[in-house]
C-alpha cells in the first residue's frame, strides 16, 4: 500500500516527467523536419539522457513520506540523487561512444528537458492539498 503523504509529490513528480516528454517529443519533431533524421536520432537520445535519470530519481524519492520516517525520506532522496547523476553519466557516455549524435540537437533537446521542470511549476498549477 502506497503513503499516502507521498501521493501529492508523487503526481507532481508524473506532471513534471509528462512535461518533459512533451518536450522532447516537440523538440525532436521540430529538429526531424528542420534537420532531418539523422538530428532527430540525436535529440531523441538529448532527450532520453535527460528523463531516464529523472524517471529512476522520482521512484527512489518518493518512497518514504511522513515524521517517523524522515531519515528514511532523507537518504531515499540523496541515494536518487546520487543514482541520478550516476545514470546520467553513464548515459552520456553511453551516447558519444555508440550513437552519431549532432551535439546541436543532442544538447539543445537535453538542456528543454532539463528546464521543463521549472517550467512545470509556471504551467501547471498544482496545489499539494488537492488528493
Amino acid at each position: 500500500m502506497a503513503n499516502i503523504l507521498t501521493k501529492p509529490g508523487k503526481k507532481y513528480a508524473r506532471l513534471q516527467l509528462l512535461m518533459q516528454l512533451l518536450v522532447i517529443l516537440l523538440s525532436t519533431a521540430t529538429i526531424y523536419f528542420c534537420w532531418g533524421l539523422s538530428a532527430a536520432h540525436s535529440a531523441l537520445a538529448g532527450g532520453a539522457v535527460s528523463i531516464i535519470p529523472n524517471i529512476v530519481f522520482a521512484h527512489k524519492a518518493f518512497k518514504f513520506a511522513g515524521a517517523s520516517a524522515s531519515q528514511q525520506v532523507v537518504d531515499s532522496f540523496y541515494k536518487g540523487v546520487k543514482l541520478k547523476m550516476v545514470l546520467t553519466a553513464i548515459l552520456f557516455v553511453l551516447c558519444f561512444k555508440f550513437i552519431d549524435l549532432t551535439p546541436l540537437a543532442f544538447f539543445t533537446t537535453y538542456s528543454l528537458t532539463m528546464l521543463a521542470p521549472f517550467l512545470a511549476g509556471v504551467v501547471i498549477k498544482f496545489n499539494f492539498n488537492q488528493q
